[in-house]
C-alpha cells in the first residue's frame, strides 16, 4: 500500500494546475495579441507623447470621452494628413523619373559618347554588349509600376493598423490611469519599483523619438541643402520629403538622393552627381549612426553601442515597432537589474526610495 505522507498535497496539485492554466493561457494571449502588435505599441508610444496635452484637453472639456476624441482627431490629422501626400507624391516622381530615364537611355547616342570620350569608349562598350541599358530600365519601370499597384494594395492592411492604432489609443487615453493601476497591482514588484520601472519605459520612448525626429530633421535639412546648391527643384520639398523617410525604417533619405543622382549622371552633370553621392551617402547617411544613438543613449544613460544594438536590433527583431520596442526592452531590463541587486544588497537603491506613486507625469497626466 502506498504511503499516503509521501503523496502530493492535493492544494499543490491545484495550485500546479492553475499555474499550467494561467501559463497556457498567457502563451495563446500573446499569439492573440502578436498580429497587432504594431498597432498596440504606436497607440502606447502616442499614449504617452500627447498624454500632457490630453490632460489639459480633459481639463478644459470635462468630458472624458470627448477629450480622447478631441486629442484622437487631431493626432489622426497630424499623422495621416503627410503620409498619405507623400506616399502619394513618391510613387507619382518614382514612375515619372523612370519614365524619364528610360526616354534618355533609348536616345542615348553612344557612339557620340565613345568619340567624346575615348578612354572610356572600352567601357562603354563592354557595358553596352554585356547589357541592354534601354531593355533593363524599360523592366525596371515595369517593376516599379507593379511595386506601385502591390502598394496600393498593400495599403488596405496599412490603413487597417493606422485606423486600429487611433482605436486603442482613443481608450489608451482615456483610461490611462484605469490601466497604470492594473499594470501596478499585476506586478510583482513592489509599489515604488513599479513605479521606476514605469517611469523608465516613459522615457525611453520619449528619447527615442525625440532622437529619430531630431536626427531625420538633420538629415532632411541637409539633402535639401544639397539639392539647393546643386540647383535642383524643389529643394525644401524634397528636403521635407527626406526628413520624413529618415523617420520610417528601412527607407530613409537615399530613396530621393539616389534616383537625383542618377539624374544628375544622365543629364551629364558627373560632378555634381559624384558630389550628391558622396554628400548623401556620407554626410547624411553617416550623421543617423552618429547623432542617434548618442541621443538616446545619453538620454537612456545608456552606452552608445549599447543604444545602437537595441534601436537596430529591435528593428530587425519587431519590424517598425522595434525602434521603439528595442531601446524599451534594454531600459527596462537593466531597471530590473537594479531592483535586482538592491535587494539582494538589501539596499534601499534609487528605485526603492521613490515614493509609491504612479510614474512619470507623460504617463499619468
Amino acid at each position: 500500500m502506498p504511503d499516503l505522507k509521501q503523496m502530493p498535497d492535493v492544494k499543490q496539485l491545484r495550485l500546479l494546475g492553475v499555474l499550467t492554466a494561467a501559463a497556457i493561457g498567457v502563451y495563446v494571449c500573446y499569439l492573440l495579441a502578436w498580429p497587432f502588435l504594431p498597432a498596440l505599441t504606436w497607440a502606447l508610444v502616442l499614449a504617452i507623447i500627447l498624454s500632457p496635452a490630453h490632460g489639459w484637453v480633459e481639463r478644459r472639456v470635462g468630458n472624458r470621452n470627448l477629450a480622447a476624441l478631441i486629442s484622437v482627431s487631431v493626432a489622426a490629422i497630424a499623422v495621416g494628413l503627410p503620409l498619405v501626400l507623400v506616399a502619394q507624391q513618391l510613387v507619382r516622381e518614382a514612375v515619372n523619373g523612370a519614365n524619364y530615364l528610360e526616354e534618355v537611355v533609348r536616345g542615348w547616342d553612344a557612339d557620340g559618347f565613345m568619340s567624346d570620350y575615348p578612354t572610356l569608349s572600352t567601357i562603354a562598350q563592354w557595358i553596352e554588349n554585356q547589357f541592354d541599358p534601354a531593355g533593363s530600365v524599360a523592366a525596371f519601370v515595369q517593376w516599379l509600376t507593379g511595386q506601385s499597384t502591390s502598394l496600393l494594395r498593400g495599403s488596405i492592411y496599412q490603413v487597417a493598423m493606422f485606423g486600429l492604432t487611433f482605436y486603442l489609443l482613443f481608450y489608451f487615453l482615456r483610461d490611462r490611469q484605469q490601466g497604470l493601476q492594473a499594470v501596478a497591482g499585476l506586478s510583482p514588484l513592489r509599489a515604488p519599483e513599479t513605479a521606476h520601472v514605469l517611469s523608465r519605459f516613459a522615457e525611453t520612448v520619449h528619447a527615442t523619438l525625440l532622437g529619430t525626429v531630431f536626427v531625420a530633421a538633420v538629415q532632411g535639412t541637409l539633402g535639401g541643402l544639397m539639392f539647393w546648391w546643386l540647383g535642383l527643384p524643389t529643394p525644401v520639398f524634397w528636403g521635407l520629403v527626406m526628413g520624413l523617410l529618415a523617420i520610417v525604417p528601412v527607407l530613409g533619405a537615399f530613396v530621393i538622393w539616389v534616383p537625383a543622382a542618377v539624374y544628375l549622371a544622365v543629364a551629364g552633370a558627373w560632378a555634381s552627381a559624384a558630389i550628391l553621392t558622396v554628400w548623401g551617402g556620407v554626410i547624411v547617411g553617416g550623421i543617423d549612426n552618429l547623432l542617434y544613438p548618442m541621443l538616446v543613449g545619453n538620454r537612456l544613460r545608456l552606452h552608445t553601442v549599447v543604444a545602437f544594438i537595441g534601436s537596430v536590433g529591435g528593428i530587425v527583431l519587431f519590424g517598425a515597432s522595434g525602434l521603439v520596442l528595442g531601446p524599451a526592452v534594454i531600459a527596462i531590463t537593466v531597471s530590473l537589474i537594479d531592483v535586482l541587486k538592491n535587494r539582494l544588497t538589501d539596499q534601499p537603491g534609487e528605485a526603492a526610495t521613490r515614493p509609491a506613486e504612479l510614474p512619470h507625469q507623460s504617463v499619468t497626466d
